[in-house]
């Protein structure tokens, strides 16, 4: 921060009355003000930070002008079912039968049934993830009988640790809880699941359903930030990459599961034409670098 004596005003400064110039200038502010242009990695986030900006909200309205949203990229030398070494079995020309196998060696690795769809969660095990109402989702939905397996991968709150710990004990049949970061792991996870949950509270991208998608794996998501511009709901008109649910809320995150177990159960065909679908998108960093350079050309003037 800075003492506001550091500060020439002029006339371009009138929103940072919004400020307590008493104790010190927003560096975030400043740079909001100063920045030839914004960008946010979604324009799902940006649009949310319209009405939650730790009081910046205003600002960010009156520089809306130059405020872009533009999507982040991965990698798809890393991220390629057909090369990647961390996968016991690599994509071929048969989807079904590499999605099958990885499948069968993941659920064997955790010693968990094989024979019915398999969603899991990848990442912290932190309230922004929303990782906290899955223990609880998951131990509702297997008291209920539910023809389904689950396996958690990630570290975080101690306390979310302990509960997805629970659940993978007294479910052992259906869930499993990897707690710790194994890169290795995560790839065969991707590889050999059918659904990833992501019930993130916050999310300004999100990377997690980009590489699912590539891998074969049927996101769903919560629709806020990134995951709203990047998995629309396979239900709408014009196809989708995914499902959503809107409220962070357990009940919305169960109905959503149960929509992907009645598509894997009662509509196969339909589940295996959104895996294909699904695993052709281009999330790779040549669109994103394609948007970031007309940005700069267009600050330049080129």
């Amino acid at each position: 921060s800075w003492d506001k004596k550091h500060f020439i005003p002029d006339s371009r400064w009138g929103s940072l009355s919004l400020l307590d110039w008493n104790n010190f200038i927003n560096p975030m502010a400043v740079a909001l003000k100063c920045a030839w242009r914004i960008t946010t990695v979604s324009t799902g986030y940006l649009h949310e930070l319209r009405s939650e900006f730790n009081g910046l909200e205003s600002l960010l309205k009156e520089e809306w002008h130059k405020s872009y949203g533009i999507l982040n990229g991965i990698d798809t030398k890393v991220w390629d079912p057909t090369s990647d070494d961390m996968l016991q079995y690599k994509l071929t020309n048969d989807e079904a039968a590499y999605k099958t196998a990885n499948k069968k060696h993941l659920t064997d690795l955790f010693a968990i049934k094989n024979d019915v769809p398999l969603f899991v969660f990848i990442g912290r095990l932190v309230p922004e993830k929303g990782a906290e109402i899955l223990p609880q989702l998951i131990g509702r939905l297997l008291s209920q009988g539910a023809a389904a397996s689950f396996i958690v991968l990630g570290t975080g709150e101690k306390h979310i640790e302990d509960d997805f710990k629970n659940v993978a004990h007294y479910f052992k049949d259906n869930a499993g809880a990897a707690i710790m970061y194994n890169e290795a792991l995560s790839h065969q996870i991707y590889a050999g699941a059918d659904f990833i949950l992501m019930p993130s509270r916050v999310e300004p991208c999100g990377l997690n359903q980009m590489y699912s998608m590539r891998y074969g794996t049927i996101p769903i998501v919560r629709k806020t930030g990134g995951l709203s511009d990047t998995i629309t709901d396979f239900a709408s008109p014009q196809g989708g990459t995914g499902i959503n649910f809107l409220h962070f809320d357990i009940n919305d995150a169960e109905l959503a599961v149960n929509r992907a177990l009645q598509l894997y159960w009662d509509f196969p065909d339909r589940f295996k034409s959104l895996r294909h679908h699904i695993m052709q998108v281009d999330h790779s960093w040549e669109n994103s670098t394609s948007l970031y350079i007309q940005l700069y050309k267009q600050i330049a003037n080129v």
